[in-house]
Formats: structure tokens, sequence, C-alpha cells
């Protein structure tokens, strides 16, 4: 629960706003079934599926002991444990028009790849679905999200990102809609942090600077050179250990 909303409530009623969106863009869809990327974009995806009258498949088995790839170092790292973290079920993707749904889309290295691993599970078409509006701006309030121009929809039409992600079309969250939903579930709220979405900061206190400096530590190069130092001052310490020894 998070003021006051239940999360599980909040993630169905978004399914419910995608699906209705999906059904006035495209109400002659070819959607064969609905398939969510695990673990927390199940709800979502589920409710969409009933919303659209469309079968609800697992078709990835996940390995639970590799972590979040959007905030993993390094591009190379990243599309590695992609390919580790899920195994595609293939007589669930083999000659259909799949529709995956995951909760948000941050660089795009996971959809990426996992709309390249449907289609060598033998799908016909991948369309995608994003619970969550386009992400276009960094996070400053604590999570440590990439810099700006490491985030896929940055400065990107939704096309776009359809288009460099590989999937026939793409789907996601409209920003009202989002809000709306979670009213729906805790109608006293009134008012959002957006500002990974719209780039409306709501302490009023960011600008250009200060993003340019969160930009300098936060992204790939920066994480890199800190992780070698600290694997060097590790070495150092070792050194140190065997000269007491």
């Amino acid at each position: 629960i998070l003021d006051g909303a239940y999360v599980y409530g909040a993630r169905m009623q978004m399914g419910r706003k995608l699906g209705d969106r999906i059904q006035n863009e495209w109400p002659d869809h070819d959607i064969d079934v609905v398939i969510p990327i695990p673990d927390t974009s199940r709800t979502s995806a589920l409710e969409l599926a009933q919303h659209l009258g469309v079968t609800y498949r697992e078709g990835f088995m996940k390995n639970r002991y590799i972590g979040r790839t959007f905030i993993m170092p390094g591009q190379t790292q990243r599309k590695k444990s992609v390919r580790q973290k899920l195994n595609a079920i293939d007589i669930e993707f083999k000659d259909k028009n799949v529709l995956l749904v995951d909760d948000s889309i941050v660089r795009g290295t996971t959809c990426k790849q996992i709309i390249q691993m449907a289609r060598e599970a033998g799908a016909n078409k991948v369309y995608f679905a994003s619970a969550a509006p386009p992400v276009r701006f960094p996070n400053v309030y604590g999570i440590d999200m990439p810099a700006a121009n490491e985030l896929i929809a940055h400065g990107r039409s939704e096309a776009e990102v359809g288009e460099l992600i590989g999937a026939d079309r793409i789907f996601y969250q409209d920003l009202e809609d989002l809000k709306d939903a979670c009213r729906e579930v805790n109608p006293a709220l009134e008012d959002f942090d957006c500002s990974v979405f719209d780039g409306k900061y709501v302490t009023g206190d960011i600008d250009d600077r200060y993003l340019a400096d969160l930009e300098a530590s936060r992204n790939d190069a920066a994480k890199q050179e800190r992780s070698a130092g600290d694997h060097a001052l590790v070495g150092m310490h070792n050194q140190e250990d065997d000269i007491d020894d």
C-alpha cells in the first residue's frame, strides 16, 4: 500500500486503461495472445488481456537470481543478464501474433532482447505494451535511473521507440490514464510526481546544470570508472593483507 492505494489494484486499473487505449486505437487488432514479462507486469497484463478478450499466457520462465537489469553498469552486462534472466517457452509463441506487456521501458535493453527472443521462439508478429508512459527524464529523488541520454524514449516519439526495440507495434500508457488509475484506487489522491514522464520536478529546484551534473555522475562511463576504482581498491587491500601475512 502506497499513499493509501493498493499497488495491486492500481496495476489492475493500469492494465484496463491500457486495454482501452489499444481497443480505441486498434479495434480490429490481430493479437492472438498476451504474455507478461515477469514478474511485476503480470497483474496489468492479465487485466489487459481480459479487457481485450484475448488469451493470456505465461511465455517466459524467470531466473530469480538475476537482479534488475536497467541499473546494471554497462550495456554488455545488461544484454547478457537479460538472456540469463528469461527463457522463452516456444509453444506459447510459435506462429502467433504476441502482445508482450511490461510495467515500463527504461533503457530499452530488456525489451529489445525479449522481442528478439520471442521471434526466435517462433512468433509471427511481436507487439509491445508498456503499463507506464514513456520514461523520458531521469529520477532525481533517490532512484538510480540512467542519465537522460540513456533513456530510450528521451527525445523520441513512441513510434521511434517501437522501431528501435524491434516491435511491430508499440503501445504506451497515457499519463492522464495512469493518474486516473491511481485515483480510482484511492480517490483522495490529488497530485503526483510525474517528473520521469513529463520533466516537471515537484521541488522546483532542478535546473539544466543540476541535470548535467547528475548525468555526468550516472552515465555508464562514470559507473564503469567507479567500478574499476572499487576493484583496484580491493586489489590493493588484498596486497596489503598478503604483506601483513
